[in-house]
C-alpha cells in the first residue's frame, strides 16, 4: 500500500513537473539564434512535427514537442506555410499564432509610376529580390492581360504602379501576376468612374491598349497630375489632325529596349528608326512606354477638350501649352530665357475653351522620367 502511495505521489510529482516545463517553455521568452536573428522556412504541406521540429533546430523555441502540444491544443487554427523571420526572444505561444496568423517575412517594394519594366528590373536586382532580366523575361508573357488587352505584346502598362510586399526571393512570374492584378482592379474601378462621372468619357471606343498607351506617354511627359488631362488633350488633337505626336519619352523607350539609350537624347536619336519612334511614326506607339498611374489613366480616358497642340517645359516642372506654332515658338523662346536664368516675356494670351474631365482622385505624385527635350509637339 505504502509502495503503490509512494509510486502515486511520484506520478503526481513527474506530472506536475512536466505541466511546469510545458508552461515555462509556453510563456517565458527564448533565443537560441545569433543576435542577427534567422529565417525559417515552413515549406508547403508540411506536418506540425516537422514545423515544430525546424523551430527547434533553428533556435526559436526550447522544445519542438511543447510546440506540437500547445499547437494540438488549437485544431481549429492550422500553420501556415512560408519564410519567416525571428530576430528576438519570443515565447512559444507567440511563435505559434506567428505562423497559424502566416505573419511571413516580407519587405516593401515600390514600383513608381511611369517606370518600365525594365525599371523595375533593375530596381529588383539592386534590392536583391532577383535578377532583372528574370523579372523582364516574365514580363514579356502578355498571357496574363490578353483578357482585357488581346493585343498586347508584353505586360507594360499593365504592371499597376503600387507598394508590393516580397518575400527575399520572390518568384517573378508571381511577382507579375500580383502586378497584373492591381491593375485590373484600378482599371475597373476606374474605368467606371469614368462612365459614371459627370462628363463622360472622351474615347469610350478606344481599346484598352490605346487608353494605356497615350496613358504612359501623358506619365512621361508631365510630372504633375493637374496637368495630364492636358497633355491627353495636346495628343488628342495631334492624333485626330494625323500629326505626329513627336514625344521624346517614345524614342527614348524605344533605345531602352535594345539598351542603348545614354541618358541624354540627341537629333539623331530623333530619327532612330523604331515603330515607338513617334518623331518617324504617326499615331500612338504600339504599346505603353511604362507602366502609368492613377491620374494618367484618368487624363487618357477623359482628356481636356482644348485647341492646344504644342507644350513646352516652363523650367518649374510644368509646361506652356499653345494652339498655334507661332505661339509656341515664342513659349519655347521663353524657355530658353528662363533656362539661362534671364528674364522672359509672359506667353501668349490664349484661353481656348477647356473642358475639364470628371472629378476622381489623383494619388501623390512619384518621380517619374524627364527628359533634356522635355515637352511633344516641337
Amino acid at each position: 500500500m505504502k509502495f503503490l502511495a509512494n509510486l502515486f505521489l511520484l506520478l503526481v510529482l513527474l506530472a506536475a513537473g512536466a505541466a511546469a516545463w510545458i508552461w515555462y517553455c509556453v510563456e517565458n521568452p527564448y533565443r537560441g539564434f545569433s543576435s542577427e536573428g534567422v529565417f525559417v522556412e515552413i515549406p508547403h504541406g508540411a506536418s506540425l512535427r516537422t514545423a515544430a521540429r525546424e523551430l527547434e533546430k533553428n533556435g526559436v523555441v526550447r522544445s519542438a514537442r511543447v510546440f506540437e502540444i500547445y499547437a494540438r491544443r488549437h485544431p481549429r487554427r492550422s500553420l501556415q506555410a512560408g519564410e519567416y523571420f525571428f530576430d528576438q526572444a519570443v515565447n512559444t505561444r507567440d511563435v505559434f499564432y506567428k505562423l497559424a496568423n502566416g505573419d511571413v517575412y516580407s519587405q516593401p517594394f515600390v514600383v513608381r509610376e511611369g517606370e518600365t519594366i525594365f525599371d523595375i528590373g533593375r530596381d529588383l536586382q539592386a534590392g536583391k529580390f532577383m535578377n532583372a532580366d528574370e523579372f523582364v523575361q516574365a514580363a514579356s508573357n502578355p498571357e496574363l492581360i490578353h483578357d482585357l488587352a488581346p493585343r498586347a505584346k508584353t505586360l507594360e502598362g499593365f504592371l499597376f504602379p503600387s507598394t508590393y510586399r516580397l518575400s527575399r526571393h520572390p518568384v517573378a512570374i508571381e511577382l507579375t501576376a500580383e502586378m497584373v492584378k492591381k491593375f485590373k482592379e484600378e482599371w475597373a474601378r476606374i474605368s467606371a468612374e469614368a462612365v459614371t462621372g459627370e462628363q463622360a468619357p472622351a474615347r469610350p471606343a478606344e481599346s484598352v491598349e490605346s487608353v494605356v498607351t497615350l496613358a504612359s506617354l501623358v506619365e512621361r511627359e508631365t510630372p504633375r497630375p493637374e496637368e495630364r488631362p492636358l497633355v491627353a488633350g495636346v495628343f488628342e488633337n495631334r492624333l485626330r489632325h494625323g500629326i505626329p505626336l513627336q514625344c521624346d519619352p517614345t524614342v527614348i523607350y524605344a533605345l531602352e529596349r535594345i539598351a542603348q539609350y545614354k541618358g541624354v537624347l540627341t537629333g539623331r536619336d530623333l530619327h532612330f528608326d523604331s515603330p515607338y519612334n513617334t518623331y518617324e511614326n504617326r499615331g500612338l506607339p504600339p504599346g505603353p512606354i511604362g507602366n502609368p498611374g492613377e491620374a494618367s489613366l484618368r487624363a487618357a480616358l477623359q482628356p481636356a477638350r482644348t485647341d492646344y497642340l504644342y507644350f513646352v517645359a516652363n523650367t518649374q516642372g510644368g509646361h506652356f501649352f499653345s494652339a498655334t506654332l507661332a505661339e509656341h515658338n515664342k513659349n519655347v523662346t521663353r524657355y530658353r530665357h528662363l533656362l539661362a536664368g534671364e528674364q522672359a516675356e509672359p506667353p501668349a494670351a490664349v484661353a481656348p475653351a477647356v473642358v475639364t474631365p470628371a472629378p476622381g482622385r489623383a494619388p501623390k505624385h512619384k518621380k517619374t522620367h524627364n527628359t533634356p527635350r522635355k515637352g511633344a509637339a516641337r
